[in-house]
């Protein structure tokens, strides 16, 4: 993942934006309910890496270095969202038109929805070990906590998935 890269290359950090950007930002769709938002989010993300770019040290992939990046901005951007009130959004916008089109509604999966109503720390767990593949190892350097703690929010999130999704999903 993160092999052959050195601190501080420009080169370097375009080829590492180009091979990971794709992943990055499915990480954040699924855990974010926003596309723009979670490309936002990417973007942000990938700003704030090159800016730290030279700092950047090889004990850990680079790849998994800018998914903690990315999964610390979407956690971000979603307690920022918790903290504006309604009233702000229906002085701004207005009065929502008529309910969500049942089309839109129909082709959120279930599992995309129980997804995004588990905490940040623990949708990130789930989705870097079964939607990229990453080993416990991997996913403690993206997060930056120890393998124990991401053992630990991987059991989490697959019990309240159980809880929410229905038998033999």
């Amino acid at each position: 993942m993160g092999e052959g890269y050195r601190p501080g290359s420009r080169e370097d950090f375009d080829r590492l934006y180009q091979v990971a950007y794709p992943r990055i930002y499915r990480t954040l769709a699924a855990l974010l309910s926003d596309p723009q938002a979670a490309e936002d989010c990417a973007q942000d993300a990938f700003v704030q890496a090159f800016h730290a770019w030279s700092r950047w040290r090889p004990d850990a992939p680079a790849e998994a270095w800018v998914h903690r990046i990315a999964v610390n901005r979407a956690i971000s951007y979603r307690r920022s969202l918790k903290l504006r009130s309604v009233g702000e959004t229906l002085r701004r916008l207005g009065r929502p038109a008529s309910g969500p089109d049942p089309a839109d509604e129909a082709s959120k999966s279930d599992l995309l929805k129980a997804l995004r109503s588990l905490p940040p720390k623990l949708a990130a767990a789930i989705v870097l070990r079964h939607y990229h593949g990453y080993n416990n190892r991997e996913i403690a350097a993206a997060l930056g906590v120890s393998e124990r703690t991401v053992g630990t929010r991987l059991r989490q999130a697959a019990d309240r998935l159980r809880e929410q999704l229905e038998p033999g999903f």
